[in-house]
């Protein structure tokens, strides 16, 4: 008479060796435990996979196959800014993922508590987790659902501010194709690139696109295309490439706005987009090495209040996170088929005097202002100001001169 398995909770000993403590989280896809590793005496976060049980002897086993690839592909990178993964655990045939714990909480926590990040701290985190993403391209692996909730600031202990990249769990390798999901999205809407809300498979470019719009995010207060509930409404205003001119970036603005390129050819690599962010940041007043090897500090060198502030605190604007699966998705397609394609769709309307924005027309690529003439731009903008600087200054002269020869008669 066999013995029955104890349910799933705390003090569940895993693959003899990793005993549950708590449950810190949950999704689609499964639950995340913090454990205790007893082999090695420290604590580890573990991704539990949902219960296969009900699903087909081939359903459950890619299901199966799919989390030990996360773990193989996540095993693959090694990097300051993101979370390690340690192990692959098999319990009652069921694989779990013994990852890196990083007691923190989620970019995503973060923007559900404060409606806005100060740019020079969105700087930081973005060459951070750039720099590891960078690292993540070079060695072949897209991650392609970058989002608020997938970026990890640590809010106590010694490591408090350093900031990691998570979740590598629909990551693929450069060439790695799933067919029978081939028609499908998988992803977050809100930070897809236009690209892969059309159909196209996600790649690096689209990585960049999606760093850039959650670092947007997160100085903005919302996605770069608005929220939307309906993920179908959601897709086809990403695929029409039409973002809303940002208005909080400051410093980062030119950076972000190459990473938000609507055509995937014209935007910077990630290592490109790490060294722009980093050049916007030092221009406030860091030095490279600093951003690149420190936890994220204010501009008074502390702590952001807002990276240690409780995760169940509230206040601000809740952000969309929500990865979709894919077969809840498909390629959004707001126009003709001539359209489609590697070009990005068109999108439509007048100049935008604030941001150098020029009107799209059918069968163009619609693209921010280039740094040169974002420039032109702002001096044209300071006309009026310096003018009326020259006339005061000029009225003041006189005033004096006259001042001088009404006391020179007397």
């Amino acid at each position: 008479m066999s013995v029955p398995r104890p349910p799933v909770g705390p003090d569940f000993l895993v693959a003899g060796r990793y005993r549950l403590r708590t449950k810190l989280g949950g999704g689609g896809m499964g639950s995340v435990w913090l454990a205790h590793d007893r082999l090695l005496d420290r604590d580890v976060a573990m991704k539990q996979i949902t219960s296969t049980t009900g699903l087909s002897a081939v359903e459950a086993q890619r299901v199966r196959n799919q989390v030990i690839n996360e773990g193989r592909i996540a095993a693959q990178l090694s990097h300051t800014h993101a979370i390690a993964m340690y192990d692959v655990a098999i319990e009652g045939g069921e694989p779990w993922l013994v990852m890196e714990h990083l007691p923190s909480r989620s970019l995503a926590q973060a923007l559900n508590a404060a409606d806005t990040i100060p740019a020079i701290e969105v700087g930081q985190i973005g060459a951070q987790i750039a720099d590891a993403l960078a690292d993540a391209h070079a060695a072949g692996i897209v991650h392609r659902d970058i989002k608020p909730g997938n970026i990890l600031i640590a809010n106590r202990g010694r490591g408090v501010g350093i900031v990691k990249i998570s979740d590598f769990g629909i990551a693929r390798t450069v060439g790695d194709t799933d067919p029978e999901n081939s028609e499908m999205i998988t992803g977050t809407p809100a930070y897809l690139a236009p690209e892969v809300a059309r159909g196209a498979n996600p790649t690096a470019a689209s990585d960049v696109f999606s760093l850039g719009a959650t670092l947007y995010t997160a100085v903005e207060g919302q996605p770069p295309f608005g929220i939307d509930p309906d993920p179908s409404s959601m897709l086809t205003k990403v695929a029409a490439a039409e973002i809303i001119p940002p208005q909080r970036t400051e410093m980062l603005t030119d950076a972000l706005l190459h990473m938000l390129e609507p055509d995937p050819a014209r935007r910077p690599s990630m290592a490109q987009a790490r060294d722009e962010l980093l050049a916007a940041t030092i221009g406030a007043g860091s030095n490279a090495a600093y951003i690149l090897g420190a936890p994220l500090r204010s501009r008074d060198g502390s702590v952001p209040a807002w990276a240690v502030r409780p995760a169940g605190a509230s206040g601000g604007r809740r952000v969309p996170d929500r990865t979709v699966p894919g077969s809840a998705m498909r390629p959004a397609r707001p126009l003709p088929a001539a359209t489609q394609g590697s070009d990005p769709v068109p999108a439509q309307g007048s100049t935008d005097d604030t941001t150098g924005l020029a009107p799209s027309r059918p069968g163009t690529t619609p693209s921010f202002p280039t740094q040169a003439e974002r420039k032109s731009l702002s001096r044209r903008q300071g006309l009026p100001i310096g003018a009326l600087v020259a006339l005061l200054v000029g009225a003041a002269v006189v005033v004096v001169a006259l001042a001088f020869l009404i006391a020179s008669a007397f």
